[in-house]
C-alpha cells in the first residue's frame, strides 16, 4: 500500500514551487488531492497535469469566505478531509524592518499567517472526524533569521510557534500538527532570481555551498518529507518543526 493511500489532502499554494512538488508527490503516494491556487490558469495547468479524481480550486487564502467554500467543496467531493497542508506563502519584500511598508507587512501576515487561521477554522471539524493532521510549510529563517528579510522571517517564526501550540491544543482530538523548514529550494522563482544577480554563477555556488550536503535541492526533497509527515508512518510525531535543509543551519556558519 502506498503511504497516503486514499487519504484526502488539501494543500494551499499548490500550483508552483514546493506546493506543486507536493501535489505530485501526494498523488504518487495514493492520495486524493485538492489544491488551492490563486491564478485560474495555473490551477487549470495543474489540474490537467494530475487529472481525475483530484480537485483544483481557484481561491484566495486570505479571504475567509473563499477558504470556507473551498473546504466545503473538498468534503462534498470526497466525503472527508484527512489533512491540510498550509503551503501558500509570500516571501517579498527583502528588506530590513524599518524599510518595510505597512502594506508589505500586512500582505505577509495575511498570506503566511492568517490563511492558517482560516483553514483551521473551517477544517477543524472535518479533521476531528478523521483524526487527521496539519502540516505547515515554514522556513529555516524562522529559527535562525535572515539578512534583509525581517518581516518574512517573523512570519515563519510565528508559524513555528503556531505548530507547537496547535499540536498541544488538538492532541486530544487525535490531530497531529507539524511543520517542514526548508532552507533554499531551487524553485523556478529562485532560479529566476539567481539569473538576475550580478554574477549568477557566484550566487548559485553560494546556494549550493551553504548546504552541508553540497547542493541546493529542488522541491521533491521537501515533498518526500511532507509525504512522511502526513502518513501513518509519522503517527506518533506532532509539534515538530523539521528542518529539511541539508544542514544549512550549520553550513552558513562555515568559513568559505
Amino acid at each position: 500500500m502506498r503511504a497516503l493511500q486514499e487519504k484526502v489532502i488539501l494543500i494551499t499554494g499548490g500550483t508552483a514551487g514546493i506546493g506543486l512538488s507536493c501535489v505530485k508527490a501526494y498523488v504518487d503516494a495514493g492520495a486524493k488531492v485538492a489544491f488551492i491556487g490563486l491564478e485560474q490558469e495555473l490551477v487549470n495547468d495543474t489540474q490537467q497535469l494530475i487529472g481525475a479524481p483530484h480537485l483544483g480550486i481557484c481561491a484566495d487564502v486570505t479571504n475567509a469566505a473563499e477558504v470556507e467554500e473551498a473546504i466545503a467543496l473538498v468534503v462534498q467531493t470526497f466525503g472527508r478531509l484527512d489533512a491540510i497542508h498550509n503551503n501558500a506563502g509570500l516571501a517579498s519584500p527583502s528588506k530590513p524592518l524599518h524599510l518595510t511598508t505597512d502594506e508589505e507587512w500586512e500582505n505577509l501576515m495575511q498570506v503566511n499567517l492568517k490563511s492558517i487561521l482560516f483553514t483551521m477554522r473551517y477544517g477543524y471539524p472535518h479533521l476531528k472526524n478523521t483524526k487527521g493532521c496539519v502540516l505547515h510549510t515554514s522556513s529555516l529563517v524562522g529559527e535562525i533569521g535572515q539578512e534583509n528579510h525581517a518581516a518574512y522571517s517573523a512570519t515563519k517564526g510565528a508559524v513555528n510557534a503556531l505548530t507547537k501550540s496547535m499540536a498541544i491544543d488538538y492532541a486530544a482530538d487525535g490531530i497531529r500538527v507539524n511543520a517542514v523548514l526548508p532552507a533554499a529550494v531551487m524553485t523556478p522563482m529562485l532560479k529566476n532570481w539567481v539569473q538576475e544577480q550580478a554574477v549568477p554563477e557566484r550566487t548559485l555556488n553560494f546556494l549550493n555551498d551553504i548546504h552541508l550536503l553540497g547542493y541546493c535541492p529542488e522541491g521533491d526533497v521537501i515533498a518526500d518529507a511532507c509525504v512522511f509527515l502526513l502518513s501513518d508512518n509519522a503517527r506518533f510525531i506532532t509539534g515538530v518543526s523539521l528542518p529539511v535543509s541539508g544542514g544549512a543551519e550549520l553550513g552558513y556558519r562555515r568559513n568559505t
